[in-house]
């Protein structure tokens, strides 16, 4: 008789393109579905509040779907390298399938777990289930890993088109559970017993899991992308994708949202937003090759950089009280739904870093609490370019102004009046500067700076001149720029 096979499902929720789950199925035997929470290896990368959130409930939806095909979910919760051999003995599974996972912890899971298995005779077969070509294949002319991300979006252009996805089995012979799984409700995703449910808002925009992932790629697809490449810049619109959870827990592949979108046309719109996985795929190489990417600054002259971290500065930037409406309704937006709006994440992480002198880790640290797609690699590679110190990033002169840039991509206030609803009858000419008002308009739109809402924690010009001062402090930073 054939022996059963475990799939281990890590960061690729999902049925559809699973190479890993192919492979599994491909033995002929029966098939152990199986999730491990192991926070312990993920230390202080275990997901954040707003992604346990989307966890549990791509895993609801995940363990549903399996369970129509004949294979039910096995959750447990442990260290991976302990339950996987202990279930592969209990099954007589001779081997685990699963992605590969760039996170340096997961990284190191993997090798954990593949060196347990060895001892007792059993493999783990790892497949690329996340990206489009796993980092460590992809390589300049002279053999080694990109840094700047032009060049390496014109080599993977280069290597072709991506393999046309894989369709989600029919159905999947499930091999028989050992009893000591866990229930949902008992991994303690969400919500934390004795904390407020503050994730109440999410479920009316979100829907985890495959079937959620491809509703919005059809919507994207069949509507947003034709315009993607102008609309993707207005946060008052619907512009962007919205696949980013979707993409960082694996419920759709980048395969299929990048054939999706060759399906779609031929437009320049299109080949936008393929820009932006390629971006994703670029995060995930850095990352792979610079594993301390999530903590330290990748340009070295960047680590003595004169950050002035105020508990009070960060935390009025946490909640949405700097003063700037553009960066103030990105952080509500944020904290209401588990989301922002791409344009407005740089515009938010630059007044940080630059206008407020504060660290970028702070930063991507509340983006890693508070975001639904909190991606490590991307979350990193995205605050070091902001802040002018990853290997491919923004010009360290570059310090966006918050009102310019809400002027030009909030023009109407549509954005604005919706998260800062304070400011909503203030007219378009002053509502991102609401501090240079006019008494009279000030009174008749019921604003009151200072009161009812907050003055800017700093004038945009005298952010951007100690920005400057504080970079020119550097040494080489005008080089590496």
């Amino acid at each position: 008789m054939t022996p059963p096979a475990l799939i281990w499902f890590r960061h690729d929720l999902r049925l559809a393109d699973h190479p890993a789950l192919t492979a599994a199925l491909a033995g002929g035997g029966r098939v152990l579905p199986v999730f491990v929470l192991d926070d312990g290896a993920a230390g202080q990368w275990r997901p954040g509040g707003a992604a346990r959130w989307w966890l549990k409930g791509s895993l609801a939806a995940l363990s549903a779907d399996l369970a129509a095909r004949g294979a039910p979910l096995l959750l447990a919760r442990g260290r991976a390298e302990t339950v996987l051999p202990a279930l592969a003995a209990a099954t007589g599974a001779a081997e685990v399938h699963a992605g590969r996972v760039t996170d340096p912890w997961a990284r190191d899971q993997a090798r954990r777990v593949h060196e347990a298995l060895a001892d007792a005779g059993r493999a783990l077969h790892l497949h690329t289930t996340m990206l489009l070509r796993e980092p460590h294949l992809v390589a300049n002319g002279s053999g080694r890993p990109y840094a700047v991300y032009t060049p390496f979006a014109k080599a993977m252009l280069a290597a072709g088109e991506p393999g046309i996805p894989l369709p989600a089995p029919a159905a999947i012979p499930g091999a028989e559970p050992p009893a000591g799984g866990e229930a949902l409700e008992s991994l303690g995703l969400y919500p934390v017993p004795g904390e407020p449910d503050w994730a109440a808002e999410f479920g009316a925009r979100w829907q985890p899991g495959e079937a959620g992932a491809a509703a919005r790629l059809a919507r994207f697809t069949a509507a947003a992308i034709g315009r993607y490449a102008t609309g993707r810049n207005r946060p008052g619109i619907e512009g962007s994708s919205g696949l980013s959870p979707h993409l960082r827990w694996g419920e759709v592949s980048p395969r299929q949202v990048w054939h999706a979108a060759r399906a779609a046309g031929g437009s320049a719109d299109i080949e936008t937003w393929l820009k932006e996985i390629l971006w994703r795929e670029f995060s995930h190489h850095l990352l792979w090759h610079r594993p301390d990417m999530p903590d330290q600054c990748l340009r070295a002259e960047f680590r003595d950089f004169p950050w002035r971290a105020d508990a009070a500065l960060l935390a009025a930037w946490q909640r949405g009280r700097t003063g700037y409406p553009i960066v103030d309704a990105g952080m509500r937006q944020l904290w209401r739904t588990g989301w922002m709006h791409n344009r407005v994440r740089m515009i938010a992480a630059s007044v940080l870093v630059k206008h407020l002198l504060q660290p970028w880790q702070d930063g991507a640290a509340w983006f890693w609490e508070t975001l639904v797609d909190a991606d490590l690699a991307s979350n990193s590679a995205s605050w070091q370019w902001v802040a002018g110190c990853g290997t491919d990033a923004s010009p360290y002169f570059r310090v966006f102004n918050p009102v310019l840039q809400g002027e030009k991509f909030d023009p109407d206030g549509a954005y604005v009046r919706r998260w800062v609803p304070e400011l909503a009858k203030l007219p378009d000419a002053v509502l991102h500067r609401p501090w240079e008002a006019p008494a009279e308009l000030l009174r008749a739109a019921g604003v009151t700076p200072g009161a009812t809402y907050p003055r800017p924690l700093v004038d945009p010009a005298e952010g951007r001149a100690r920005a400057l001062a504080a970079l020119a402090t550097l040494r080489g930073a005008r080089g590496a720029a």
